[in-house]
Parts: structure tokens; C-alpha cells; sequence
């Protein structure tokens, strides 16, 4: 746990204040019993009334000191362990940011929620539980065991039978417990993931009308999380049973055997009583460790699963970069002798010894059939992932010797999968740059052609979009997140499958646009459609990771197969598109 202690440092007032309030109000509830056997003894056998109010005060100025320590205590506890809790959570988040995207592979989008939620809700439930009972609970067992001594030796035999065997049959709970704990989490990622994913493509789900297969599935998923999580908790069932039978056997034995002492004088009353309070608190005691330690054992388990995050090795960093604080000023590209594979112990190669160069300026079209590695391609260039072999070059400078922030800050990517965020508009194209005035955001907006529906929304750039820009068409999406890119004022814009949705007139005026827009910028545009890469100054033909042919549209019309092929497949022989 010494990972911890940075957090404890910053808030260390709570973890003084909480456990010290704690030790007073501990201290008093061990004097309690014996004020009362002192009340009987004296006051009560010999009738002395005055007595027994000067005593009863006692009790109830030391009942009020640790009315008013307990509640200071658990202040100080629940205010230390959400503090705690919340700077975990900061730091657990900016690492998973940190993460590159082979590392977020390694985990469910639900598994990486569990942890920053459910996870870290049970160390901070174990560390208020910690800072109420950590001093407490051993005050008061040795506290009461001392007075228990103190008032009676010869009952004391009682407790050194019982607590030996309390304490073995809490230890046996809590190893049969610690690994049920670690299965239960894991079943809460599985149901997490279900759910994210159920909820993200309910869309999909509803048109194929699936709606019972994942009902039954989720339903499945739920089952096995209920039977883990019964078998895991009806260990901390037993526990109380237990220890309630254990104490109440205890009580009759003592007060039998007691019962007998005071009989016969060895023992006055007020003694017995006030031993049986000590007997109470001894075993009250042991309970609450055994809860600790159970609920240490779950904290354990989760504390396991955070360590994975935060211990994931980051196989992506700038650490060793050469040119930490270089700019990209122009926006040149080459590739020389590039391999990449996804999984380093796979040998099947996504991309296979790829070299071409690019200048500032040029507008680069990528085709080729689906999985030939053209996004795979264009991920290498911001550092999305680190070719295996060969060199990315930008600006003449390995992209491994910028800063990851320098060098992303130089590319704008509008990928496949258009990602928008519940909020207006604006904002969302404010991602771009966040300082972007109003009139930037709309020039932005009329070069990608959003401007045209931005306008018939009664809020215009006002307007809500839902999370995922559900309330938005594929092709409204397409043209907002290629005028976020715009806003950015990239030296390298990158274009991947982004005007899809879009038809072929708007397509024309958007890529006539960013011509005009971004005339140094390096522009590279992926695509199906050969109409979106007919115009590129160099088009590259990308067949099974590999570059089949290179050139404009003039010249692989005579030396690509491939691209005549596809160009036929699409335009047939329309000699004016053709040469457009």
C-alpha cells in the first residue's frame, strides 16, 4: 500500500485528526464500565444518592466527549478517504490518456470503467473503514482485556478460550473470501462491457431487431455476477452469526460462572456487570477487526486490478525524444523501408516495407481494398502507433524525436468513425481550438459545407447535439468533424474514408475548399470512392499492406492494373470524369 502514502501526504490532517478522535472516543467507552461497576458497588449497595449523581455526571460529560469525537472522526474519516479517492481517480484517468492504442487493447472498455469507478469506490469504502477502526478496534481489545483482568482474573479465563477461536474462524473467512472477491470484479467488467457496448450500438441492435438475443445475453451476464457475487458475500453472512453466537455462549458462561462468585461474595455485583461490558467490547471488537480485515480483502482485490492500469508499461512515450521542443513547420512526409504488425509476436505484417515522400502542399490520395492498411498507414504519421521497422519522417525529422504533444498538434485526423460530443455545436467544433471565435468557427463550417444545416437548426450553432451526434445524419457528422479539423490549422490534415456519407457534388466543393484553406498544409485523403482522390498529386494504390503503384490519375491509368480496375469498376468509361 505504500503506493498510497503520496495521497495520505497531501491530506494528512484527515489521517491524524480521524484515527487520534477515534482513540478518544475509544478511551471512553473503556472507562464507561467501570464508573458503572463504581456506581453499584458503592452507590447503589450503600444507598448514596449523592454519590450516584456526582458519578452519573462522570459518565455524562465523558459520554458527550465521545459523541463529539465520534462525529469529529467520522468527518475527518469520510472527508480523507473521498479526497483520497478522487486524486486516485485523477490519476488513474490521466494514465489511461497516457495510453497508446495498443495498450487501451489490452482492456475492455467496461474493465477500464470498473476500475475507475467501482475499484476505486472500494479502497476509499476500506480507507474511511481504516480511519474509524484502525486504532479503535486494538484500543478497545487490549483496553478491555486489561480491565476485564483488572475486575476479575478468575472470569478472564473465559475470554482467553473464546478469542483464540473467533480469531481462527475469521482468519479461515477471509482466505476463502479474498479470492471470490477478485472472480465478483471480474464478472462486473464483463457486465460493464455489455452494457457500454448494448448502449453505444442500440441503433444497430433495434434495425436487426436483436433485441431478445441481448436481453438473453445481458441476462446470462447478470446471472453469473449475481451467483459470484452471493458466492463471494455470504462469507461476511456467517461472520456476524458467528461472532453473535460466540459472544452470547461467552455471556452465559460468564454469568453463570459469575452468577455463582457474587452468590458467594467473591465478586460484587457492580464487578459482574461491569465485567460483562468489558466481555461485550472485547467481542464487539474482534468483530469489527474481522469486517476490516474482509473488507481489506476486497480492497485487496481491486487494489490488484489497479495496479494493472497504473503498472501497464506505456509502449508508446517521447521520453527519448531528440527534439523535444522542435515545431512542425511544413509538413513533409516520408516513409523509408516501413514495417508495421499490430502484434509483435505475430509475423503477418500489416504494412511491408513502405517508402514514398510527400511535400508541403500536396494532396495525397490512398486507395485500395478493405484491410490493405491504409488507416494502419496514416496512424503512424501523429504516432498513433510506432512502426516496427524503417522510419516516419516529418519535416526531415524521425516523428520519434517530437514531442507527442508538438508533433499531434501538428495533424488534424478525421477518422472513420465520427466522433462527436453531447454539447452545442460550437463547442464541439471548439475541440479543434479552443480559442476559436465565433466567425472562425463559421468560415471553418462553410469550407466543409456544414454551414448549410447549421443554419436550419432553430439554436444554429447553439444547438445540442446528443452524445455520438445521434440527432445528426453520417454525412452532418462528416462535415462538422472535417470543419473541427479545419479550425485546428494543421500542417498535415489527414482524411480517412471522411466525405463517405457525403455525395459527390458537396464532396467536390469540400476538397475544392480545403485547397483554398490550407494551401501549405499536407493533405492526405483515403478513401473508396476514386472520385475523392481523382485530383491528388500523387495517388497511392495500397494492395495487402504493400505499395502496388504510385503516381497521378494520369499515370496509373497506363501502369496500375489495380487502379484501373477499381477506376472502371466505379466510373465506367466516362472519358469527362475521367480526366477530371
Amino acid at each position: 500500500m505504500k503506493k498510497y502514502w503520496k495521497y495520505v501526504s497531501r491530506y494528512k490532517i484527515y489521517f491524524i485528526l480521524g484515527p487520534l478522535c477515534m482513540i478518544i472516543e475509544s478511551m471512553g467507552e473503556i472507562v464507561l464500565p467501570y464508573l458503572t461497576a463504581d456506581i453499584i458497588n458503592v452507590g447503589t449497595v450503600n444507598g448514596d444518592i449523592p454519590y450516584i449523581i456526582q458519578a452519573g455526571l462522570k459518565m455524562a460529560g465523558i459520554s458527550l466527549i465521545m459523541l463529539c469525537a465520534g462525529i469529529a472522526g467520522s468527518w475527518f474519516a469520510i472527508n480523507g478517504a473521498s479526497r483520497l479517492a478522487a486524486d486516485l481517480r485523477k490519476d488513474v484517468f490521466a494514465r489511461i490518456q497516457k495510453f497508446s492504442f495498443s495498450n487501451i487493447d489490452k482492456f475492455s472498455t467496461g474493465a477500464l470503467i470498473t476500475r475507475i469507478t467501482n475499484d476505486i469506490t472500494q479502497i476509499q469504502s476500506f480507507t474511511q473503514t481504516m480511519l474509524r477502526t484502525t486504532f479503535r478496534a486494538p484500543i478497545m481489545l487490549i483496553g478491555s482485556m486489561v480491565m476485564a483482568v483488572v475486575m476479575s482474573g478468575q472470569l478472564a479465563g473465559v475470554i482467553g478460550i473464546v478469542v483464540p477461536v473467533l480469531t481462527a474462524l475469521t482468519y479461515i473467512l477471509i482466505l476463502i473470501a479474498s479470492p471470490r472477491y477478485t472472480v465478483m470484479q471480474s464478472k462486473l467488467d464483463a457486465l460493464n462491457s455489455d452494457t457500454q457496448q448494448t448502449i453505444t450500438n442500440i441503433r444497430v441492435i433495434k434495425s436487426f431487431v436483436s433485441e431478445q438475443y441481448e436481453k438473453e445475453k445481458f441476462g446470462g451476464i447478470n446471472d453469473e455476477l449475481t451467483e459470484k457475487s452471493t458466492h463471494a458475500l455470504k462469507v461476511m453472512i456467517w461472520l456476524r452469526p458467528i461472532s453473535r453466537l460466540a459472544i452470547n455462549i461467552t455471556v452465559i458462561a460468564v454469568l453463570w460462572i459469575g452468577g455463582n462468585h457474587v452468590t458467594t461474595g467473591e465478586i460484587a455485583l457492580g464487578t459482574l456487570t461491569a465485567f460483562i461490558g468489558y466481555l461485550n467490547q472485547i467481542l464487539n471488537s474482534l468483530n469489527t477487526l474481522a469486517n476490516v480485515l474482509l473488507r481489506a480483502s476486497r480492497a485487496s482485490a481491486s487494489d490488484k486490478r489497479l495496479a494493472q492500469v497504473m503498472n501497464e508499461t506505456i509502449d508508446l512515450t517521447d521520453d527519448e525524444a531528440a527534439f523535444p521542443d522542435k515545431q512542425v513547420e511544413s509538413g513533409d512526409i516520408e516513409f523509408k523501408n516501413v514495417t508495421f504488425r499490430y502484434f509483435k509476436h505475430n509475423r503477418e505484417k500489416v504494412l511491408d516495407n513502405i517508402s514514398f515522400s510527400v511535400r508541403s502542399g500536396q494532396t495525397v490520395g490512398i486507395i485500395g481494398s478493405t484491410g490493405s492498411g491504409k488507416t494502419t498507414l496514416t496512424s503512424l504519421i501523429p504516432r498513433l502507433y510506432d512502426a516496427d521497422e524503417g522510419e516516419v519522417l516529418v519535416d526531415g525529422v524521425n516523428v520519434k524525436d517530437y514531442s507527442l504533444y508538438n508533433l499531434r498538434e501538428s495533424v488534424s485526423m478525421v477518422l472513420q468513425v465520427n466522433t462527436l460530443f453531447s454539447g452545442s455545436v460550437e463547442e464541439n467544433l471548439q475541440w479543434g481550438n479552443e480559442n476559436a471565435t465565433l466567425d472562425e468557427i463559421k468560415e471553418a463550417c462553410r469550407i466543409a459545407r456544414a454551414d448549410e444545416f447549421i443554419e436550419t437548426f432553430e439554436g444554429g450553432y447553439s444547438h445540442m447535439i446528443e452524445q455520438g451526434g445521434r440527432n445528426l445524419s453520417g454525412g452532418q457528422r462528416q462535415r462538422l468533424c472535417i470543419a473541427r479539423a479545419l479550425l485546428k490549422k494543421p500542417k498535415i490534415l489527414i482524411l480517412d474514408d471522411s466525405t463517405s456519407a457525403v455525395d459527390t457534388a458537396t464532396e467536390a466543393m469540400i476538397r475544392e475548399g480545403l485547397k483554398t484553406a490550407l494551401p501549405d498544409a499536407t493533405k492526405i485523403i483515403i478513401a473508396q470512392r476514386i472520385t475523392s482522390v481523382i485530383g491528388a498529386d500523387i495517388i497511392i494504390v495500397i494492395d495487402e499492406g504493400k505499395i502496388d503503384s504510385m503516381g497521378n490519375n494520369s499515370e496509373l491509368m497506363i501502369n496500375s492494373l489495380p487502379y484501373r480496375e477499381i477506376y472502371y469498376s466505379q466510373m465506367g468509361d466516362n472519358k469527362e470524369e475521367r480526366n477530371g
